[in-house]
C-alpha cells in the first residue's frame, strides 16, 4: 500500500496493556471505525506463532479499511506476513538495510530525536519519521522528551512527513499546532480509553483542526 501524508493524521500504536479480556483485533477495529489512519503493531513479549497470527489478522483488518499496517522493529515478521512496512528506532536495524530486505515498495518509518538523526534517516530511505517523546509518557518510561522547537526544526529540515509521538492526548495536542507535523502517533490516548471509537474520533477532529 502506498503511503501519503494523509495516512499519518492519526497513527495508532498497539498495546496489550488495556485489553481487559478483549482481543487486540477488536480494539483496533474500534479505533479504525473512530478514524485512525495508520496502525503499527508493537509487541515486546508475545510468543512467535501467536505474534504471527495476530499480525496476519491485523493486516487483513487494516486492508479492509485501506489503512497502512506496519510492524514495530521486526523486519523478519514484516516480510513473513507481507506487512505494508516497518517502523524502526535508532537502536534497531538501519533504514537502508531495512530497505534492502523489504524492497522499494514498502513503508519505512524511523524514530528520531534530532535534526541530524532525521536527515540521516531520510538519506537512508525512510518514508516518514516519528519524533518524540513530546510529553511525559507512561508507555516508554525511558523516553527522553523532545522540545516543540526541535520538532519544528526537524519538520523544516526534511522533505518527508513527520509524526509527533509520546504522551500526546486530546488535552495537549493543541500545543503541537504550527510545528509542521503531518499527524500524531498515540497509544494510551486511544487504547486506554473506555470508548476507543469515540476517543479516536475526538482525537482525529482535534488533529485535523491543528493541521
Amino acid at each position: 500500500m502506498k503511503m501519503t501524508s494523509e495516512n499519518l493524521i492519526l497513527y495508532a500504536v498497539t498495546d496489550r496493556s488495556w485489553l481487559h479480556g478483549e482481543t487486540l483485533v477488536s480494539q483496533v477495529r474500534k479505533s479504525l471505525e473512530g478514524g485512525v489512519t495508520f496502525v503499527q503493531l508493537r509487541e515486546k513479549n508475545l510468543e512467535r506463532e501467536t505474534f504471527l497470527k495476530e499480525a496476519n489478522e491485523l493486516k487483513a483488518l487494516c486492508a479492509e479499511y485501506r489503512v497502512p499496517f506496519v510492524i514495530n522493529d521486526d523486519v523478519d515478521l514484516a516480510v513473513r506476513v507481507d506487512a505494508d512496512g516497518v517502523h524502526v528506532g535508532q537502536g534497531d536495524m538501519e533504514a537502508g538495510r531495512v530497505r534492502e530486505l523489504l524492497g522499494p515498495e514498502k513503508i519505512i518509518g524511523v524514530s528520531c530525536k534530532t535534526v541530524e538523526q532525521a536527515l540521516a534517516a531520510q538519506a537512508s530511505g525512510a518514508d516518514y519519521l516519528g519524533v518524540g517523546a513530546m510529553f511525559p509518557t507512561g508507555t516508554k518510561t525511558d523516553a527522553t522528551e523532545v522540545s516543540a522547537e526541535t520538532l519544528k526544526k526537524i519538520c523544516a529540515a526534511v522533505s518527508i512527513p513527520v509524526v509527533a509521538i509520546g504522551g500526546i492526548s486530546a488535552s495537549n495536542v493543541e500545543q503541537l499546532a504550527g510545528t509542521g507535523i503531518s499527524g500524531i502517533a498515540v497509544v494510551s490516548a486511544i487504547f486506554a480509553q473506555e470508548d476507543i471509537r469515540l476517543a479516536a474520533c475526538r482525537l482525529r477532529e482535534k488533529v485535523e483542526e491543528i493541521l
